[in-house]
């Protein structure tokens, strides 16, 4: 770092640079991992009086709102290991990184990142939207900027792909969702949906830079517009919920719900616990702070219980890197650059990293290939591949006792090949989904295993029986052709798009790539393929259905999975034809008995009519007259 520091000499004065500590200028990725020290660019954007009172370098890092850090330069040198040393790399890199909006302040003379013209267009609609103006009220002023800055991460999250939901990152998007809604609501009076109203100032805005945007911008609103209604929805079951525990809480005379309460409100429906807060102290109640806080913070023990992994160090048997060879070998010889013990829900298991490998590690969807390493000594079964960092991490729930042994790592032929048909499968599919349902149509998510497919797709309306089996048709077609695979390894990017590959908006491409072809399915991808579409056999789509606002799934299956089904189906019909008396045309069998069934119903129905008149007549006529009144006196089967 002082090398570091000579160099910034040349260009700044000597009291302009600061000796930093490791706390502040030191970064690290988190507990193990690569890291080092950096050198932070701060400015000091105060006015020239203030300057003069207290020199700006006696403000840096004290979260003044005006000395601020706009890039960092991490000199990443170190490996932290799980034992708390640090160990020097072997290849040494320097990872800068920029503050765009402060950049953008900085260059604009502006005091806060929502004066520039990144974020005023949106607050400008927000305001006319709200019948609100900007900068008359604090609490106001920093609803309008919550919203200004959520609706960027929300729409570029649903054009990525990424949808709300209530698992992982799209549980992110929908908690980033439903804040803004509620200082909306809270705030800005928005008892209705009107973020969504928001997108065309953002692609006006950003769509130039994120052309992405503008192919979204009809799926972008109504994913946002339908997840609005839904947590308006529940802003108003989380009142009457909490009018009743306020009424609860007055009647017993007391002046505090408690924190479970409030969690329970929080947590079950959703309901934000500063909303809980500002209702009650409306009512002049208050809620137990540090009982809900107790209680989230059990929730977040558990959570973390639940996630928690031990990772050991790194044990380096030889140095090199990992060369795939997966696209043209099933079994290759290899062996072991380096492992690690990572402990998780009371498992041990253990990451091992070959010098070459035929694993095809999960990625793109598809799940990562298993096997077994054979050396001459023992087998060791690999029950996963993920990718770490780019590289291919072999999961194994014992290590070799000879660990520098030579070894064969063999895939399992089965399961790869199953994959690469259900890989190849979804390319056929999302080409005929583009020709049925339009081009809007394009991948949002899938995934491909040994047993099944499944594709998303932004699409806003049901697909019909008639236009799956019109897609079913298409695909088959294709696989029948026995089209072949025409691949493009390291495939410059440019080259890529002029032949029309589809990339992935979201996805990070490298200057060179790899593209699938089969015939007119042109796409970028790095998963395993079947040499020609007629090792996929056949497709059958065994569902379509929804899983977000305007984002449709299918599901289906290949090979031998049609295989089992028409014979599961068949069977089913043999079955039915035994109880029809094996009728040759089964379907008007089926149907004459439920016409015979109906009239024999409506034959009975009229016979029971029939007989409760004339047991009607049978009792007036038995009637006897006591004292004026007419007295019915029968004995029936059924009473009591």
């Amino acid at each position: 770092m002082t090398k570091a520091a000579s160099y910034w000499g040349q260009f700044f004065p000597e009291d302009h640079i600061i000796n930093g500590n490791k706390h502040d200028n030191f970064w690290e990725m988190g507990d193990t991992g690569p890291c080092g020290p950096c050198s932070e660019i701060h400015i000091d954007s105060r006015s020239a009086e203030e300057k003069a009172t207290v020199p700006g370098r006696e403000l840096v890092n004290k979260d003044h709102p005006q000395v601020i850090e706009i890039w960092n330069l991490v000199f990443m040198q170190y490996n932290h290991k799980a034992d708390g040393t640090l160990e020097p790399l072997p290849a040494k890199v320097i990872d800068t990184g920029m503050g765009f909006e402060r950049l953008v302040r900085t260059l604009q003379g502006k005091t806060s990142n929502y004066d520039t013209d990144v974020f005023q267009p949106i607050i400008k609609v927000i305001g006319d939207l709200s019948g609100k103006k900007y900068g008359n009220d604090e609490k106001t002023d920093v609803a309008m900027r919550v919203v200004a800055d959520h609706i960027r991460t929300i729409a570029f999250s649903i054009t990525d792909g990424q949808l709300p939901s209530n698992a992982k990152a799209g549980y992110v998007i929908r908690r980033i969702l439903r804040r803004a809604v509620r200082y909306a609501y809270t705030f800005l009076g928005q008892k209705q949906a009107f973020m969504y109203k928001l997108v065309p100032v953002l692609i006006e805005n950003m769509g130039g830079a994120y052309p992405e945007l503008k192919a979204q911008q009809a799926l972008i609103e109504k994913v946002m517009k339908e997840e609005e209604e839904s947590f308006l929805r529940t802003l108003e079951t989380g009142i009457r919920l909490l009018e009743k525990t306020m009424n609860e809480t007055k009647a017993a005379g007391k002046t505090e719900i408690s924190g479970v309460d409030a969690f329970t409100l929080y947590d079950t429906f959703g309901f934000p616990f500063d909303l809980t807060e500002l209702i009650l102290r409306e009512n002049g109640l208050t809620a137990d702070v540090k009982g809900f806080e107790a209680e989230m913070q059990k929730q977040k023990e558990r959570a973390r219980n639940a996630a928690a992994v031990e990772t050991g160090d790194w044990v380096t048997l030889k140095e090199g890197e990992t060369t795939f060879v997966g696209y043209d070998y099933t079994e290759y010889e290899t062996s072991i650059l380096r492992y690690r013990q990572i402990k998780q829900k009371n498992q041990t298991l253990y990451q091992i990293v070959l010098s070459e490998t035929p694993f095809y590690a999960e990625s793109g969807g598809q799940v990562g290939d298993t096997g077994v390493l054979v050396s001459e000594f023992e087998t060791i079964d690999i029950i996963d591949t993920k990718k770490e960092n780019n590289l291919p991490i072999h999961i194994a729930k014992k290590l070799p006792e000879h660990l520098e042994a030579p070894m064969m790592a063999c895939v399992d032929t089965d399961k790869r090949a199953a994959c690469a048909a259900n890989h190849s499968c979804t390319h056929l599919l999302d080409e005929a989904l583009r020709q049925v349902l339009g081009t809007h149509v394009e991948q949002k998510g899938s995934l491909v295993t040994p047993d099944s497919l499944r594709f998303d797709f932004p699409h806003f309306q049901k697909v019909t029986p008639e236009q799956i089996r019109e897609v079913e048709h298409l695909v088959n077609a294709k696989i029948r052709e026995n089209v072949p695979l025409t691949e493009y390894r390291n495939l410059p990017i440019e080259k890529a798009k002029e032949l029309g590959a589809i990339a992935l908006f979201g996805e990070k491409y490298g200057d060179e790539v790899r593209v699938v072809q089969f015939g007119s399915s042109i796409e970028f991808c790095g998963g395993t393929h079947v040499s020609a579409t007629g090792k996929i056999g056949m497709v059958k789509i065994i569902s379509e259905s929804s899983v977000a606002a305007g984002v449709r799934r299918i599901e289906a299956i290949t090979g031998a999975k049609v295989e089992e089904m028409f014979d599961t189906v068949q069977d089913t019909i043999n079955d039915l034809k035994a109880l029809f008396n094996n009728a040759p045309d089964l379907k008007a069998a089926i149907s004459k008995y439920i016409e015979e069934n109906a009239g024999l119903k409506k034959q009975m129905e009229e016979f029971m009519k029939e007989k409760e008149a004339a047991i009607k007549n049978k009792l007036i006529e038995g009637a006897k007259e006591i004292n004026g009144v007419k007295v019915i006196k029968a004995c029936t089967s059924d009473a009591g």
